[in-house]
């Protein structure tokens, strides 16, 4: 057995992995050039590249990785030089539609050209404000107008004589009243009144009635003839109007038209604009302001018209914009995408219009680039069906989503559409890739490019090179110390680390940026000119300081035996396993008792923290595949007929993994075989049914945790972990376990077979089984054998009538071995 521990012992280059520092040719990192790219991710950046150079609008980008693998940094870094070499888009805005006033019109102008526009009008606009009331105010235009008004008064007052001469020679005379003119019997210009009507004689009554239709007619006529000639006064005076504003408007607006002329539709809204303002120039004389009250509040009411619907809105104005836009939205809510119409309350009331419309980024992204976050997106409602939406129509529209929840309708703005030209890339995590793929048939349809980023790279002199000018450049970024060689390989160090295993560099660059500006602040309180690899492991060690509190305590209650953990000594049925323990932000490995009783009965083997629903699903398929190993191994001419059950002791929470099945297997064959198990030792592995031990994770902590337990009770020399074989590449030790293993005090054994750590934690040989199938007296297997075989044979007594005749024993079992022959099943 020494000679096998011995044979198994690992050498330092396998402890860890060191980087020569040597590797660098550099004094500091201020030597070196800046790093313009992500490293270790040419699959993500071909991927990202094919997605952004594809013209079609379903081949959308889903930026998928871990985070801190630099994917904002990729992602930001391919678009923005992609952007540039793409030509600007349009500026839009929306103006009045003087068809549909509810429905603003949404007009597309050459990039800056939009600002122009909405400038221009609006000068036009205060020209037109200042000048044209101070045409209406010349002498010539009211001369001109009081001569109309004085021809239209003349004429009516001619009617109107016209009509008293006639009635009074019909016996009537015209009345006013609060309802208008009336006909009404009198004389001498005077209304009779009603006695003096019913003393006239009948005669008189009765022409006077018949006259009274005629008079009627001749007043109706007449007020007809008074409003056609008040009617032709007033347009008459609106043409007078117009020829005289013509000579401001048309000026202007000539040079309006010149400036834009290339632009149909611009064209188009200027004629419509210059019509409404000719139909409506009385808008622009002045006003005067009339007090009101509501309740004890007085109150000025502007009776100014409003020239909103004579305004540009512009909501995109890419002036300065260089190649195609990138938007950035760190808070995709709908309103923030989509853009909002805002509202102004008056009085209790709330109003708005076309100059109120607001653009969202999907406005200001038009014809270039929009990246969100795929976890906020699905975070805000009508986020996700909104942008899937854009995608299908290519159409961006102003919407009040509330809408639909209102229990009463009120009319709004229906803004028109604007085409949209946008690639959208979402950045997220891989589950919410996969499950957006598995549920959403429509994600497929639109999301066809995956551009995902890996958390490792290869480890070799170029990537190593590489890392050395990202610690550059970061430090040129962030405004820390250079580095010097021995603070980079230190670096290095601490990526293989992330990494967790030596042939593969972390590319988790967010972790190692801030090592780099926690190195920096020690270097800084040394008042050194750069950082070397002690202010690394200063850093690394004050880090895991402040995150290992709950490891400490943990330590602490094992050291003085609140949680039972043997360290030294031999016990039948009892074993050391290891845990993985990850709060969140610091993991850490945690021994662990496990036991295990066995007795007759036909229950199998039970696992307690299953029966009380602690563990999970793998956990229990580690114990359905130690089940078919006993199988497998001991019960080929007998039934596996037995009660074991198996216990991680003083373990309160949930369990899972498989990592701990070899600690079972061999904690099961003790208690079977009645022999002691090495409690200096752990042991963590997992196996399949042909007792082949597989690769676990967090084989740097387990081994660390172990350590770490030992070194406090104190190190003998017997102590050390088990671990598979497979995970030796996985082995990246801190520096005084490298040292403590190298000096002898603690030993790490990897094995590749059940029974190798079988004969290293029993300190006995296991046994093969020979040529007739027997294993060979007084080793582990033959006890376990022996013991299982005893067990299924007083079970199948058990219970049976007594017989008076012992059956008499075959000599395989006089000489305390049982056949395991296949052909002895004959």
């Amino acid at each position: 057995m020494a000679e096998l521990k011995e044979r198994t012992k690992l050498k330092r280059d396998e402890l860890t992995w060191r980087c020569d520092p040597g590797l660098f040719s550099f004094a500091t990192t201020e030597e070196l050039p800046q790093l313009n790219e992500i490293i270790g991710q040419a699959r993500a950046i071909d991927s990202l590249e094919f997605g952004l150079g594809i013209e079609n609008a379903n081949y959308n980008v889903f930026v998928l990785g871990e985070g801190g693998t630099g994917k904002y940094t990729t992602v930001k870094n391919a678009i923005e030089q992609k952007a540039k070499e793409e030509s600007v888009p349009d500026d839009w805005c929306y103006v009045f539609n003087f068809v549909e006033p509810d429905s603003p019109v949404a007009l597309n102008l050459p990039a800056g050209r939009g600002a122009e526009f909405a400038g221009e009008v609006a000068e036009v606009v205060a020209i037109l404000k200042r000048d044209i009331p101070k045409v209406f105010e010349s002498k010539d235009y009211e001369s001109h107008r009081d001569e109309i008004l004085e021809g239209q008064q003349e004429r009516t007052r001619v009617l109107f004589s016209r009509l008293e001469k006639v009635a009074d020679e019909k016996g009537f005379v015209l009345k006013k009243s609060s309802g208008g003119l009336s006909v009404v019997p009198g004389k001498d210009g005077k209304p009779l009144k009603q006695d003096e009507i019913s003393a006239l004689p009948n005669e008189q009554v009765d022409r006077l009635n018949n006259n009274l239709k005629f008079v009627q007619d001749k007043l109706s006529d007449t007020i007809r003839k008074a409003r056609k000639s008040d009617k032709e006064a007033k347009e008459r005076i609106g043409k007078l109007d117009a020829e005289t504003v013509q000579y401001v408007v048309t000026p202007l607006f000539n040079e309006l038209l010149d400036k834009f002329r290339d632009l149909e539709k611009v064209l188009a809204f200027i004629e419509w604009l210059k019509a409404d303002l000719l139909r409506n120039t009385d808008d622009f004389r002045p006003r005067e302001e009339m007090p009101f009250s509501i309740g004890p509040f007085q109150l000025q009411q502007n009776h100014e018209p409003a020239f909103e619907r004579y305004k540009v809105n512009l909501v995109v104005n890419n002036a300065e914009t260089v190649g195609a836009p990138v938007v950035y939205e760190p808070n995709p809510t709908y309103n923030n995408l989509f853009g909002r119409v805002e509202y102004r309350f008056q009085l209790g009331m709330a109003t708005t219009d076309f100059t109120m419309i607001r653009a969202g980024a999907v406005h200001r992204a038009n014809g270039g680039y929009l990246v969100v976050n795929a976890m906020d997106v699905l975070r805000n409602i009508f986020v996700y069906d909104s942008l899937k939406r854009l995608i299908k129509t290519r159409e961006i529209r102003f919407e009040d989503v509330w809408e639909q929840y209102r229990a009463v309708s009120s009319t709004a703005m229906k803004p028109s559409p604007i085409p949209s030209d946008i690639k959208l890339i979402l950045i997220g995590e891989p589950m919410l890739y996969y499950l957006l793929y598995n549920v959403d048939s429509e994600y497929r349809k639109l999301f066809r490019v995956k551009a995902d980023f890996d958390n490792v790279m290869e480890l070799n002199d170029e990537n190593i090179q590489q890392y050395a000018l990202f610690v550059a450049s970061r430090c040129a970024e962030e405004g820390l110390l250079p580095f010097d060689p021995t603070g980079v390989a230190r670096i290095a160090e601490f990526g293989c680390r992330l990494a967790a295993d030596k042939t593969k560099l972390s590319a988790r660059f967010n972790d190692v940026k801030n090592l780099l500006i926690e190195a920096n602040h020690f270097a800084g309180l040394d008042k050194s000119p750069s950082v070397t690899a002690a202010h690394v492991e200063k850093a690394e060690y004050e880090k895991r300081c402040r995150h290992s509190k709950i490891e400490e305590k943990l330590r602490e209650y094992i050291t003085e035996d609140t949680l039972m953990v043997d360290t030294d000594g031999a016990v039948v049925g009892q074993i050391n396993g290891i845990a993985v323990l990850n709060p969140g932000d610091y993991a850490f490995g945690k021994p662990s008792r496990v036991t295990a009783s066995t007795f007759m009965g036909d229950t199998g083997v039970v696992n307690i923290e299953r029966e009380v629903k602690l563990s999970g699903k793998l956990h229990n398929k580690g114990l359905m595949i130690i089940r078919s190993f006993l199988g497998d191994r001991y019960a080929r001419t007998f039934p596996l007929t037995l009660s074991a059950s198996l216990c991680f002791e003083q373990l309160y929470d949930e369990i899972d993994g498989d990592s701990a099945t070899c600690a079972e297997v061999y904690v099961l064959l003790s208690s079977l075989s009645g022999v002691a198990i090495d409690q200096s030792l752990a042991i963590t592995g997992s196996m399949n049914q042909k007792g082949e031990v597989q690769p676990i994770g967090g084989v740097n902590e387990k081994v660390e945790g172990f350590f770490d337990v030992c070194n406090a009770r104190g190190l003998t020399g017997r102590q050390g972990v088990i671990i598979p074989e497979r995970n030796v590449k996985n082995l990246l030790l801190r520096r005084d376990v490298v040292e403590v293993v190298e000096s002898g005090k603690f030993t790490i054994y990897p094995i590749r077979q059940v029974d190798e750590g079988l004969e290293i934690l029993t300190n006995m040989e296991v046994g093969k089984r020979d040529a007739k199938g027997r294993y060979a007296s007084g080793t582990l297997n033959d006890k376990v054998e022996r013991r299982l075989h005893n067990l299924a044979t007083k079970y199948k007594a058990f219970g049976r009538p007594a017989t008076k005749k012992k059956p008499k024993a075959n000599n395989d079992e006089k000489n305390g071995s049982v056949d395991n022959s296949q052909d002895s099943n004959k």
